[in-house]
């Protein structure tokens, strides 16, 4: 296991790496230190061709709980709270932008920037008892930089009712309403995140990192400009040797051997 100051990186097998927040006094929290843990670690596992899915969960009693309050209430000035709101979204664009498929493992708490955090991944899973909130308001701080992420993954309605009660949602709910993809008993949930992510990295790493990037961008284009970008993704993704591979394989009746060209 790896250490990058907060963080903890260990090695799943199958081209899976496991990132822990692991700050469990604060709750996991984001804090300056924490966020740029995070940046260096998944900067680091983007570039390492043999990782091909990340799995990312907190440390103790939860997930996170978002920004760090105490650190927040000593910075004071606007130009150092502008520092860290910009520095915590940087990593949520990281995550997005990233080159692997990110699942967030979830149990105990989500709040504010860590369900903005959740709501980044590309997946997410959670134990039965999880609860997200983005409970700004209850503080006279309203999620804003939160809501992006998770907005766009839930709808308006919704996501306003969470954001202007502040008030905590269970994981079954979460589910209905996309925030999270599934959630399960404690005993299953590692084995059902590490089904998941093992079906991922049998596929071709640069057929999914295609994927990921055309479909976070079409999700923003008008129909008609998305239909013309994804066409050209599709025929960019042809020209590679997987995909011939694929689907010489799929037509031969075999095991396609990807060679993430």
């Amino acid at each position: 296991m790896k250490t990058i100051s907060n963080v903890l990186i260990k090695n799943l097998g199958s081209g899976i790496k496991k990132v822990i927040i692991n700050d469990p006094k604060t709750y996991n929290s984001l804090s300056f230190n924490t966020i740029n843990s995070l940046l260096k670690t998944f900067k680091k596992i983007n570039n390492d061709n043999s990782t091909k899915v990340i799995v990312l969960e907190g440390a103790g009693k939860g997930f996170s709980a978002g920004h760090n309050l105490k650190e927040v209430r000593s910075l004071k000035k606007r130009s150092k709270y502008l520092k860290l709101f910009n520095l915590c979204s940087k990593l949520m664009i990281q995550i997005v932008e990233g080159r692997k498929p990110v699942i967030a493992k979830v149990h105990g708490a989500a709040y504010a920037a860590g369900c903005q955090l959740v709501a980044s991944c590309d997946l997410a899973y959670s134990t039965n008892e999880a609860i997200f909130a983005t409970p700004g308001v209850n503080i006279g701080l309203f999620c804003s930089t939160p809501m992006v992420a998770v907005s766009r993954k839930v709808n308006r309605k919704r996501m306003m009712k969470m954001l202007l009660t502040g008030e905590p949602i269970k994981a079954n709910y979460a589910k209905e309403i996309g925030l999270i993809n599934d959630h399960f008993s404690k005993s299953k949930l590692n084995k059902e995140v590490l089904k998941v992510a093992k079906t991922i990295s049998s596929k071709s790493n640069l057929t999914i990192k295609i994927g990921k990037q055309a479909f976070y961008k079409q999700l923003e284009m008008p129909l008609r400009k998305a239909y013309v970008y994804t066409s050209k993704m599709m025929a960019l993704n042809m020209m590679a040797m997987d995909a011939k591979e694929g689907i010489s394989a799929f037509l031969e009746k075999r095991k396609p051997k990807w060679k993430n060209k």
